[in-house]
């Protein structure tokens, strides 16, 4: 509600602060430099990015990757209070007191109090294959550590990707508005040169 409101006032205030000066709106819309300036833009955003970005990007323009979208403070408390369940199960009854909860987490009365972690297929997932390498005692805790941060760190990367796809075309699009300016002004020289006008004192 905020963005909208922001760039509603950041709109009256720039042509409403012209219009009040005395400028007029009609020499401000140029259909044509839109044209140049856009199509620019979405060449360039074509030319930087690989088919993975650009197709996470118009996915999810606006919340990254589909691991992080539905992250908020609501599912955060869930994803505690869901860790907190487990943990205390795994002290009453032992590691193997979860394994029927693990192997089929949808029909699990543990996952089921918490049904924002497990509507979550991402959140699950990730949950359910590091507590099944806890369950089956292959590996040491520094390791699972270790894999658990190597893995979290692939998912920021791939919340980023349509970040940095949009930054790298909105970095460019100033250049590009100054090029579709100079070529209305070349234009306009041109014109001149072909239709001279006489200034009059």
């Amino acid at each position: 509600m905020l963005i909208p409101l922001g760039y509603v006032i950041v709109l009256l205030s720039v042509f409403g602060g012209y219009v009040l000066a005395g400028g007029s709106l009609g020499p401000l819309y140029q259909p044509l430099e839109l044209l140049i300036i856009g199509g620019a833009g979405v060449g360039a955003f074509i030319a930087a990015n690989n088919g993975k970005a650009i197709k996470a990007t118009f996915k999810n323009p606006y919340r990254g990757s589909n691991v992080l979208k539905n992250i908020t403070k609501h599912s955060i408390w869930s994803l505690w209070r869901c860790s907190t369940s487990y943990c205390l199960k795994i002290r009453r009854e032992g590691m193997l007191g979860i394994e029927r909860d693990i192997d089929n987490p949808q029909e699990s009365p543990l996952f089921q109090e918490h049904p924002t972690v497990l509507a979550d297929p991402h959140i699950m997932n990730f949950l359910t294959d590091y507590l099944r390498l806890m369950v089956s005692g292959g590996m040491e805790p520094m390791e699972i550590d270790e894999l658990m941060l190597h893995e979290i760190e692939v998912f920021e990367q791939e919340a980023h990707v349509p970040i940095d796809a949009i930054a790298k075309v909105g970095d460019a699009m100033p250049a590009f508005g100054i090029v579709a300016a100079v070529m209305g002004w070349l234009k306009h020289l041109h014109m001149l040169t072909l239709h001279p006008v006489r200034w009059v004192k």
